[in-house]
Order: structure tokens, then sequence, then C-alpha cells
């Protein structure tokens, strides 16, 4: 599929509007809760590649405001480099849905890590923000996800609060970097890299709580 031909079905949709990470606050002391609606794909056909780029325009162009369908556009746009293109379809993804829709924190959740995947971790950041802040949650991934885009954007201190934070939550497993492949299976090797150098940073100096 061109880049003209997926251009010509966003026509006329103006960019999105530049975002500002907000201050995300202090962490709070342990990150228990499991948050499975939040970190899953969104997923309207089970075909990868131009096949599945195919079956979603052709569902996009009978229901223009299927929702899935755009996300799922949007995520393969930017996995495949086309990084303009995947804002510009996730900015139409997001016109369709409020905060109160189920699929708007995974739709959030994904477009933080294509943004992240695209070297864009302020963007990351600013995602990842917009869910915490819409529902303030003990989630269990905020404090190691919220580390690597605050450690990558440049703000390091703030990272090794939040580490800390997974530190409190379950000691064992993140003192030790080791543990990073099982307990981040769906990152990336360069991914769990850049967290291992915010663990050399807290295990330097570990901050205190409160």
């Amino acid at each position: 599929m061109s880049i003209r031909t997926l251009c010509l079905l966003i026509a006329g949709l103006a960019a999105a509007g530049g975002a500002h990470a907000q201050s995300l606050g202090k962490p709070a002391e342990f990150y228990f809760d499991a948050d499975p609606s939040t970190t899953r794909p969104v997923v309207a056909v089970k075909e990868s590649g131009d096949a599945a780029v195919q079956k979603l325009l052709k569902a996009i162009e009978r229901d223009p405001r299927a929702k899935a369908e755009h996300a799922q556009l949007a995520h393969l746009a930017m996995d495949g480099g086309r990084t303009d293109l995947g804002r510009e379809l996730y900015s139409r993804a997001f016109t369709r849905i409020s905060e109160n829709d189920a699929m708007w924190r995974p739709l959030v959740w994904n477009y933080g890590w294509d943004l992240y995947r695209s070297n864009d971790a302020v963007g990351a950041l600013v995602q990842w923000q917009r869910l915490v802040s819409a529902r303030r949650s003990n989630a269990s991934w905020v404090p190691p996800t919220l580390a690597l885009a605050l450690w990558s954007a440049g703000q390091k201190e703030q990272a090794v609060q939040w580490y800390a934070a997974a530190v409190r939550t379950e000691p064992q497993l993140w003192r030790d970097p080791a543990n990073f492949p099982r307990l981040l299976p769906d990152w990336r090797d360069a991914e769990r890299a850049t967290l291992a150098e915010v663990q050399a940073a807290w295990a330097s100096n570990p901050p205190q709580w409160p």
C-alpha cells in the first residue's frame, strides 16, 4: 500500500496539536494492580503486513467511523516507519472515542509505545501521563514504563524516583536487571537495556520514600 493511497484516506485531516508533558507528581509507595484492559494491543484484523493494511482500508471505506480499524492502521503505519502518517491516523482514531470508551486507554497506551519506538520519548511520556492523570491507579506497568520514558527524555532524577517505586513494590524482582526479560517480555532489548541504566542509577543511590 503506497503512502499516497494512505494519505488520500486522511486528506483534509488537520495534524494533531502539540502536546506538553505535565507534572507527574511523586510516585505512590506501591504499584501492585494489574491493568490488562490498558496494556493490550488494539486488533481489528488478525492478518499482518500488506494483507492487514488492505483489509483495514476496506473496513474503513465501509465504515469511516471504525475505531479499532483506525487504531490498528495507525500502529502499522508507525511500525513501518511512516511516523507522520501514523500520527495523523492516531489523531483520527482519537476523534472517534472519549475517555469513557473502553478502547481509549489501550489506544493511548499503544500510541505511547509507537511514539517511543519512533524516537519520541517526550511524546510517549505525554501519552502515558494521560493514562495516569485520567485514572490515578497503582498499576504495575506505571513505574518501569514511566522510568523508561523519563530517562530517555533526559529527566533522569525523576526516572530513578519512579524506578524506586517498582523496587518498593517487588524488591526481589526489580533489584536485578537479569529479571527484565521475564518481567518485560514485550519490551525490546534496547528498551530493557535503557531500563538497566535506570536500575544502575537507582542502585548507586537509592532514593528514600516519601
